[in-house]
């Protein structure tokens, strides 16, 4: 199912069609990328705005965030890398299933939104430590995790749904 997926692919990249904006959502905040792949399943962005969608970099050892690289051989993988006329095409959501990202995709309206990366996470089970974050309280007051550093606190939340 990749290969004939990837076929697709190949054979979209060389019709030349390049498909509307797409806007995706994550943790670097909301980004319209202007030239996409048209692609049903998939979003297919250039290597130059990989790092703004997600924050990973193409290098020769693969996709990179920070010390986390994911490989890509470019003459083999070609359900997440393409190369066309000098610009290289990164299959996002190919890339966030290789490290079980979770994510979010309207195909319809071009809108995906990226979850976390779970080995992200992993420092914060390790480690143990909350993200700082900031609360406004019945008064409103606010407060934040930080002004209670070495201090105890019991923090109770509660939702209606």
């Amino acid at each position: 199912m990749l290969r004939l997926k990837s076929l697709m692919a190949v054979t979209v990249l060389f019709i030349g069609a390049v498909a509307n904006a797409a806007t995706v959502l994550s943790n670097l905040g909301t980004v319209v990328v202007e030239h996409t792949l048209p692609d049903p399943t998939d979003l297919w962005v250039t290597q130059a705005n990989l790092p703004r969608v997600n924050g990973f970099e193409l290098k020769p050892e693969g996709a990179c965030l920070d010390e986390i690289c994911i490989p890509i051989r470019q003459n083999e993988d070609s359900d997440i890398f393409i190369t066309r006329q000098d610009t290289g095409w990164v299959n996002v959501l190919e890339l966030a299933r290789r490290i079980q990202q979770p994510v979010v995709s309207d195909h319809a309206t071009q809108t995906f939104s990226l979850g976390e990366i779970p080995v992200q996470r992993q420092n914060f089970v390790r480690d143990g430590l909350a993200p700082d974050f900031e609360l406004t309280d019945f008064r409103g007051e606010t407060h934040q995790l930080s002004d209670f550093k070495g201090k105890k606190i019991m923090l109770l939340t509660w939702a209606s749904w």
